[in-house]
């Protein structure tokens, strides 16, 4: 027979046991900052030390797309973008700034992380009366990593700008020439991306290419990365951070585009698309084969894969478990609503 205070008893063990489970992913989650610094910054004042301890850059300078976008693409396009009106930047600018957020970008983040060596926000290259004495930021909302033609080639439009990895490159190389700063890199930190993303976006999209198609200029989108990250070594870089892909299944874009009532093969268990999560993981494995290459060609370089892919799946595994809610699991679905991962023209 069982007894008030038996099922009270099992009650209690459960509750024990989901607050061991509860801590546990804390406590995993700490790690996770930790391992996925400088991109992330804590709320504690020891953590905030440690992380700036990791973070003494002297200068930051930045390719890639909208996700490190600080206002290049505003610049550039007179007539606006969809990231120069709010509610973008109210959060924290109170007014946009080009960023393709309500607040700030991962690169404000490592920015804030390096504030301690007197660091401020990274200003955009085609804002020409800016401070540069910190970095550089070439990222431009909706780039590719393949030059706009080269996608023309093989049937895939860019529609948002013609800026893409090879063009942000030649900026790099006159801000260099123009300053003579190539001779003082040693302690700089340069991020190759997020970049590729876009090609993938607009050729599944815009040009309706299958995943196979697609496939079959994924080493030319890690051919274009791999001779960026030759490129800014040569002109000095000893500390280079190469980001891949995120998981695209879950993106509400792709979610919409692709939706079946097969449910049983296409979803995994965040309801996110398989094929494109197994795309991405393809594309992320053939990058980091290729940062090991670079790695032996540079034995004197260090150059980090940063795994924006499995920290985005983490978050959703573990949502519900963050504050107890489902707030931060709305955060991350937002994030992964952002114009740049909808394949739209910020």
């Amino acid at each position: 027979m069982v007894t008030r205070e038996s099922n009270k008893g099992k009650q209690m063990l459960f509750q024990s046991s989901k607050l061991n489970q509860m801590a546990k992913i804390k406590e995993d989650f700490q790690i996770f900052l930790i391992s996925t610094s400088p991109f992330l910054v804590f709320s504690s004042s020891g953590d905030a030390q440690l992380l700036r301890r990791m973070c003494k850059f002297d200068s930051i300078y930045q390719l890639g797309d909208s996700i490190a976008d600080t206002g290049n693409k505003m610049i550039e396009n007179s007539l606006g973008t969809s990231c120069s009106q709010f509610p973008y930047g109210e959060t924290y600018f109170n007014e946009p700034t080009g960023r393709c957020s309500n607040g700030l970008l991962m690169i404000d983040y490592v920015e804030i992380c390096a504030q301690e060596a007197g660091l401020p926000f990274l200003n955009p290259y085609l804002k020409k009366d800016s401070d540069f004495s910190n970095g550089v930021n070439f990222a431009v909302g909706g780039a590719t990593a393949l030059p706009t033609s080269v996608l023309a080639a093989i049937g895939v439009i860019s529609p948002s700008t013609n800026s893409s990895l090879d063009v942000q490159l030649d900026w790099m190389s006159s801000f260099f020439n123009a300053t003579g700063r190539a001779r003082e890199l040693k302690d700089a930190l340069f991020l190759v991306g997020e970049i590729g993303g876009n090609d993938f976006n607009y050729a599944f999209l815009a040009a309706k290419k299958t995943i196979e198609e697609a496939k079959s200029f994924v080493p030319d989108v890690i051919q274009a990365i791999n001779d960026a990250v030759r490129r800014v070594i040569k002109y000095g870089a000893r500390r280079v951070v190469v980001p891949g892909n995120f998981p695209v299944g879950c993106l509400p874009v792709y979610l919409t585009a692709f939706k079946t009532n097969n449910s049983t093969t296409t979803y995994d268990e965040f309801n996110c698309l398989k094929d494109l999560n197994d795309f991405a993981e393809y594309f992320n494995e053939r990058l980091q084969h290729a940062i090991k290459e670079l790695r032996n060609e540079n034995p004197d370089t260090v150059i980090v894969y940063a795994d924006y892919y499995n920290a985005s799946k983490w978050l959703f595994r573990n949502a519900l478990f963050l504050g107890g809610s489902l707030h931060l699991y709305s955060l991350v679905r937002s994030f992964m609503s952002h114009p740049n991962l909808l394949g739209e023209s910020p």
